[in-house]
């Protein structure tokens, strides 16, 4: 199974955007799906994340600002991102984990490319 990310882009600040992931299989039903991001010279962080239940969490950073949701009847994650900051800039990567929804990146099995988000001032 892969999946794939889109939508990322350039914001200017206090702008929005969402981004999409959908997997290669439409039977795919991973525990939980999360998304990921990493700035240059940082460590990847996780963002948010969703559990097949529907329960959601959220980093400190991000609580009101973004948004995860998960279209089950598609099999597509989204992350509504508003309110950006320059400190949102990153690579974004939608993972997936069988076992957990924490946001450890090691504990995940399967990973997009990534699609970049840069905001300016």
């Amino acid at each position: 199974v892969q999946v794939a990310e889109s939508g990322g882009g350039s914001v200017q600040a206090g702008g929005s955007l969402r981004l999409s992931c959908a997997a290669s299989e439409y039977t795919f039903n991973p525990l939980c799906m999360a998304w990921f991001r990493q700035a240059p010279g940082k460590e990847r962080e996780g963002v948010a994340g969703i559990l097949s239940d529907g329960d959601i969490t959220y980093a400190d950073s991000v609580k009101g600002r973004f948004g995860i949701s998960k279209d089950n009847a598609k099999n597509i994650l989204y992350l509504q991102m508003n309110s950006l900051t320059p400190e949102d800039t990153a690579m974004y990567y939608c993972a997936a984990d069988q076992k957990s929804c924490r946001p450890d990146p090691a504990t995940y099995d399967y990973w997009g490319q990534g699609t970049q988000v840069t905001v300016s001032l």
